[in-house]
């Protein structure tokens, strides 16, 4: 059993903010600082952190170098992540005095998957690897298509939530791991209940995780539901949280846990990284959350 994630790396710019801004509106920033980051990029870590043995592919371009190391570091197989001619992806992102964040995302090389590529990547997998997905690079359907044609279990993390999702083999995924704005693109329903009941209904056969920020998180599967307490912490940035939580519950699931053992493995790990600065080096190592 092997974790791929085909996902996106990007260079996070980090301003300080007091207060969001608003339109028209020019502030200074209290400081700025650059991070490894993108949603594909964290949840290697965290899966990797976690203990799970995970391959990444994606693209960067000539200034993604450290986005690579940095993986390296985190003890992620990197030898399936290419470079586009295109620039890496990054971002800017404000953080506030309370801890939240608000992401203006560009995609550059993260946008430069083909389908050549694709089928590189997909050849060394198969059945019982786990292929766990964001929506952050280009060919998403693609990939998805062809990795159940080759047996591998999908993880789908929808984030972010664009309507072209609506038009994604959905049905083929097995895990939906997702926060209430996602949950409310898919259902219409602003209430989080009814947003996870109405997946539950849509999707019978797969695993739906819904996340609350927190007010915790909820599992269902057709009719079962488990519910998970977020664990107090001292909110420093919140941007890599949900991503934490993604990476620590698939390693518990994929080590045989019952998902609530799961759940708790993963908000346990989202605690530690909100009371820490940054995306990637935010996220804790198994032990730390031991």
């Amino acid at each position: 059993m092997r974790i791929l994630n085909f996902g996106s790396l990007n260079i996070d710019y980090v301003y300080r903010v007091d207060a969001f801004l608003k339109p028209g509106e020019t502030k200074p920033a209290q400081s700025r600082v650059v991070f490894a980051g993108g949603k594909g990029l964290n949840q290697s870590l965290a899966m990797a952190k976690a203990g799970l043995p995970v391959f990444h592919a994606g693209k960067v371009g000539s200034e993604g170098d450290f986005l690579v190391e940095t993986l390296r570091q985190g003890r992620v197989d990197t030898s399936l992540i290419a470079r586009s001619e295109q620039p890496s992806g990054h971002t800017i992102i404000q953080v506030d005095d309370q801890g939240r964040n608000c992401i203006l995302l560009f995609g550059g090389a993260n946008q430069d998957i083909d389908e050549s590529y694709v089928d590189h990547v997909l050849s060394s997998f198969g059945p019982g690897d786990y292929l766990v997905l964001q929506n952050e690079i280009s060919l998403v359907p693609t990939i998805m298509k062809k990795a159940k044609m080759k047996g591998l279990s999908i993880v789908m993390n929808p984030s972010p939530y664009t309507k072209v999702l609506l038009s994604y083999p959905l049905e083929i995924v097995d895990i939906f791991i997702l926060n209430e704005i996602e949950a409310e693109g898919f259902t219409g329903y602003s209430d989080p209940h009814k947003a996870l009941n109405t997946l539950a209904q849509r999707f019978p056969v797969s695993q739906i995780v819904l996340t609350l920020g927190e007010k915790g998180a909820i599992w269902a599967r057709d009719s079962e539901r488990i519910e998970q307490q977020a664990y107090s912490a001292q909110v420093v940035d919140t941007t890599a949280a949900g991503d934490t939580f993604s990476g620590y519950f698939v390693a518990g699931l994929v080590e045989g846990y019952p998902v609530s053992k799961a759940l708790d493995l993963a908000s346990r790990a989202a605690a530690i990284c909100v009371s820490r600065p940054g995306a990637a080096a935010s996220i804790p190592w198994r032990e730390e959350v031991h």
